[in-house]
């Protein structure tokens, strides 16, 4: 299985647009110490040729374009990218479908309650229903998206996404608008959980004896963003389990067998961006890898 981390930031990617706090200016001044990132998505393979790209991020052009793998490879107008598949509805992992409009065939997979957020939307009906195909996918239900992949989604705690949230907003809820993929290949198994509200005993058990996890690293802290002075939201109000504190991954996690630990969907705010920090060393020593843009695994 080929896996290739196109985008590694959270919704803004880094450094945001009009982000002054001291991670984006670093960014901006000293690169080799904060690498700039995209936002969230992978692409996956079993063979090198057919690719699943999994969320489409806002940076999507920007991303094929840094990876050589996902270039047009023959006529006027190809693409190597089959299928797209959505772990939620969020702006960050929705909003690259407007790109991919160029009248380029591929089929769109999610669960039902996914593509009817994004079904509800007029906008995206730029995806011609002639050239793109929608597929809901029933959770738990293994499917097919490219030749030699097998899918399986499941739910995880987290929450609507923020542009569809009413005065009353529920947190930590299990339903198919958060879901996790587990993607195998080869007898190799990824687990991608880019939002992840907490760790609950049902996760873990899921996740057991995976060869890699691809987790939800949005937030070192839960005041994070409070700490940076710009935000009042907590990691849990955004619906991501911080790296530490009470109910963190990190420690959540140290008991589950698994092969490599990677944190992805990093937001600008999280200290563990900035190289050689004793965060960055913390979680490290942990066992975890912070992602950053073109990182790849074979698995």
């Amino acid at each position: 299985m080929h896996v290739v981390i196109l985008g590694s930031s959270a919704g803004g990617g880094l450094p945001q647009w009009n982000c002054r706090c001291p991670i984006c200016s670093l960014a901006r001044a000293e690169p080799g110490r904060v690498r700039p990132r995209t936002q969230s998505s992978i692409a996956v393979s079993a063979d090198g040729e057919s690719w699943l790209l999994v969320n489409a991020s806002p940076d999507i052009r920007q991303q094929f374009n840094d990876t050589p793998a996902l270039h047009p490879r023959e006529g006027l107008r190809h693409s190597p990218m089959k299928a797209v598949l959505l772990t939620n509805g969020d702006v960050d992992h929705v909003a690259g479908l407007l790109t991919l409009r160029e009248s380029q065939p591929y089929t769109l997979y999610a669960t039902g309650g996914i593509l009817g957020s994004v079904g509800d939307n007029r906008v995206f009906d730029v995806m011609a229903a002639g050239i793109v195909r929608r597929t809901a996918i029933r959770l738990d239900d293994p499917f097919e998206p490219v030749p030699g992949l097998s899918v399986t989604l499941f739910a995880v705690p987290g929450k609507v996404p923020l542009w569809l949230e009413e005065e009353a907003v529920e947190l930590g809820a299990e339903s198919e608008t958060t879901v996790g993929a587990m993607i195998e290949a080869g007898g190799r198994r990824l687990a991608y959980i880019p939002g992840c509200a907490r760790v609950t005993d049902g996760l873990k058990a899921r996740i057991e004896g995976v060869d890699a996890l691809l987790f939800d690293g949005t937030v070192l802290h839960d005041d994070d963003m409070i700490r940076a002075g710009v935000g009042t939201k907590t990691g849990w109000r955004m619906g991501h389990v911080p790296m530490r504190g009470e109910g963190g991954s990190i420690d959540a996690l140290a008991d589950v067998a698994l092969g490599r630990r990677i944190f992805v969907h990093i937001n600008n705010t999280n200290p563990v961006l900035v190289e050689e920090s004793p965060e960055r060393a913390d979680v490290e020593a942990a066992g975890w890898t912070v992602a950053h843009d073109g990182l790849s695994l074979s698995l």
